[in-house]
């Protein structure tokens, strides 16, 4: 089984498949983590590769080639990223929402603790949320020019989920409770 997922910037995305990974002695991906890779190699930011993206395609290119080889190759696994359910079409796709602001507050602490390494020091909560608005923007804007596809609907997906007001455990749970028993 192959399970996808996306969504929302601190939705708890990578805390989640790294749950589903264990719970279902899956191996995990992250997208995020190999474009922080590749952004940190740069010597910049996630924010400023992902600008760069809007007129290179080189950035996103590399990681989505992984992500459909990946889909080829390996028949078990969990993968977070913004199009794996667009490149890995034979997945359980699964879509975090969040409250913006919560999502906001959520990597505002992260970045405090210094757990999000590839991206700005943010000094409120409110920052977060205007560089993940902006980064949103982005990803739509990129998406939209190298696949015509827009993540954001939720149509594309066979579990949406609102991580607002649960825990990422409780994510987890409700998550394993409605992929399909195979």
């Amino acid at each position: 089984m192959i399970i996808t997922v996306t969504g929302l910037p601190g939705s708890g995305k990578t805390t989640i498949i790294k749950q589903l990974s264990e719970a279902l002695h899956l191996p995990w991906y992250s997208v995020g983590d190999l474009r922080g890779k590749m952004a940190k190699e740069r010597g910049i930011t996630i924010d400023e590769l992902n600008t760069i993206g809007e007129s290179e395609a080189f950035t996103d290119k590399e990681v989505d080639d992984y992500q459909k080889s990946l889909g080829h190759t390996s028949e078990s696994f969990v993968i977070d990223g913004r199009l794996s359910w667009y490149f890995i079409p034979n997945s359980f796709k699964i879509f975090l929402d969040v409250d913006p602001k919560i999502g906001a507050e959520r990597i505002f602490e992260a970045s405090k603790k210094g757990e999000r390494s590839d991206e700005e020091s943010y000094t409120s909560a409110e920052e977060a949320a205007q560089f993940i608005s902006n980064r949103v923007a982005s990803d739509v804007k990129r998406y939209q020019k190298y696949y015509q596809v827009d993540f954001l609907h939720r149509n594309n997906y066979d579990l949406v989920l609102d991580t607002s007001s649960i825990t990422a455990e409780e994510a987890t749970r409700q998550i394993l409770e409605k992929i399909p028993k195979s």
